[in-house]
C-alpha cells in the first residue's frame, strides 16, 4: 500500500467565501475560480506559521551559546563553561543509569 497517494482529478470543495463550488487539488495555496480567495484559510495560515518556526534559529536551552562575533576570550571562557554544562549533563545521565540498573 503505498503511503502517498494522489489526490482524486475531480476533486471540488466549496469555497467559504463565495460559496460556488470550485476545482480543488486539496492543496494549502488552492484558490477559487471564482473569486480568487483561497479555499482553506486556516491551513494556509497553519503552513505559514510552521515555516516560520522551522526557518527561526533553533535555541539550545542547555548549551551557553557561542557567537562568531565573540571576543577570543569571551569564546575561550563560553568553551570552558560549555565543557563544565556537558560535563554536568554527563554526571546527572551516569546517575540516572545507576538509579535504573539498580531499580532493576
Amino acid at each position: 500500500m503505498p503511503a502517498f497517494s494522489a489526490p482524486p482529478a475531480d476533486a471540488t470543495k466549496k469555497c467559504p467565501h463565495c460559496g460556488q463550488w470550485t476545482r480543488w487539488q486539496q492543496q494549502p495555496t488552492d484558490r477559487c475560480e471564482h473569486c480568487g480567495q483561497v479555499l482553506e484559510p486556516y491551513r494556509a495560515a497553519s503552513d505559514e506559521e510552521r515555516r516560520k518556526l522551522e526557518e527561526k534559529q533553533d535555541y539550545n536551552p542547555i548549551l551557553i551559546e557561542i557567537q562568531p562575533d565573540d571576543s577570543a576570550v569571551v569564546r575561550f571562557f563560553k568553551h570552558i563553561i560549555r565543557g563544565g554544562q556537558m560535563a554536568f549533563a554527563a554526571l546527572v545521565a551516569f546517575v540516572v543509569w545507576l538509579v535504573t540498573v539498580i531499580a532493576g
